[in-house]
Parts: structure tokens; C-alpha cells; sequence
């Protein structure tokens, strides 16, 4: 039998949001259906110039699950409460605000080299708290 897979997802390891992205996915009728990338921040942590030395890992990752799996899309899930923008965040105060930035920010460049690289597939980009509130930043 052969899988029709659908897309790669990128999401955090924070053990906490497990369920949650999986239930996500689950009401989306996607398991079994997506290629994992699972890595500390999700997308701040392939973006953030801090953690520099996960980016090629995750490209390279991501040519292998389009090659292999011949995936369409990417789904990027991070997190409220993420310890990956706390670390960006610095000594500052870490509130609201300053997370959605930091999340913001993952998120537009993530989005600027996916597109350039691969121009032709989709990419969503999903915000999601403890509560499973699903917000989409832009």
C-alpha cells in the first residue's frame, strides 16, 4: 500500500504540546499523512540566529521529506509559553507581547525562505497555547 502523504510538520519538542499538535492534526484528518521535523522553539529554533547550527539540519530535512514523500505544504506549530523565545528574549521581560514578536518574527523569515526556496508548495504557520487555542499569525 502505498501513503499518499500531505505535508511536513514542524513543531517544538516541549513534551506538554505533544497532544495538542497531535490532536490538531488529528482533526485535520492528517495522520499518518505528514513528514515530522520536531525540534526545540519550532520555528524560532530554525530561524533564530542563537540556534544557527539547527538550520541546516532542518533544510536539509525538509529536501529529504519532499524527495521521499513528495510532501505539498508545511505546517509550522509553535507554542504559547515557549522556553525557545524565552532564550531569545534575553533579559528582558518575557510577556505577551514580546513573545508574539519573537513568534512573529520566526515566522515571517521562515515564511520568506520557504517561499523562495520552494515557490511552488504552501506553508501555514500556527500559534497554539495550553489551552489548544489555534491562532494564525501573519
Amino acid at each position: 500500500m502505498k501513503l499518499k502523504y500531505k505535508a511536513m510538520v514542524l513543531s517544538c519538542m516541549d513534551p506538554r504540546f505533544q497532544p495538542i499538535v497531535y490532536n490538531y492534526l488529528k482533526k485535520k484528518k492528517l495522520i499518518g499523512k505528514y513528514s515530522a521535523f520536531t525540534i526545540a522553539g519550532s520555528a524560532i529554533g530554525v530561524t533564530a540566529g542563537k540556534f544557527k547550527k539547527w538550520h541546516r539540519t532542518f533544510w536539509d530535512n525538509i529536501d529529504t521529506s519532499i524527495k521521499l514523500h513528495k510532501i505539498k505544504k508545511l505546517i509550522v506549530i509553535n507554542h504559547r509559553d515557549c522556553g525557545a523565545a524565552k532564550i531569545i528574549n534575553g533579559k528582558k521581560e518575557f510577556n505577551r507581547v514580546n513573545e508574539t514578536k519573537i513568534h512573529k518574527n520566526s515566522f515571517l523569515k521562515l515564511r520568506k525562505l520557504f517561499r523562495k526556496k520552494y515557490p511552488k508548495l504552501t506553508i501555514e504557520l500556527k500559534l497554539i497555547s495550553l489551552n489548544q487555542k489555534v491562532e494564525n499569525l501573519r
